[in-house]
């Protein structure tokens, strides 16, 4: 069992940068695959970034490469999303969630957390 809660989320311009959090529970984390997805209003769930349990590979959506670095420290079961340039259609419910596997579809993950929301005004 994973407990996941994120954290970091707010109201910020476009161009300034936001770091999330997700602070995990349970002895599985560090054999765990983790990512990020976001959830627009009227939107389905996306992939966003995903690290596999050593941080030897790292899985990025397009619509961030270059401006979003997905990292995680097993030491503090925390994983994190560092999201530079901030643009307004970034706006959504961020939400970490693990996997045995790094794989970007949703429906494989077992574990969730409850998501923080990511506004970015223009």
């Amino acid at each position: 069992q994973v407990q996941l809660v994120e954290s970091g989320g707010g109201l910020v311009q476009a161009g300034d940068s936001l770091r999330l959090s997700c602070a995990a529970s349970g002895r599985t984390f560090a054999i765990s695959a983790m990512a990020w997805f976001r959830q627009a209003p009227g939107k389905e769930r996306e992939f966003v970034s995903g690290i596999s349990a050593t941080s030897s590979r790292t899985l990025y959506a397009d619509s961030v490469k270059g401006r979003f670095a997905i990292s995680r420290d097993n030491g503090k079961n925390t994983l994190y999303l560092q999201m530079n340039s901030l643009k307004p259609e970034d706006t959504a419910i961020y939400y970490c969630a693990a996997n045995q596997v790094l794989i970007s579809e949703a429906s494989h993950y077992d574990y969730w957390g409850q998501g923080t929301q990511v506004t970015v005004s223009s």
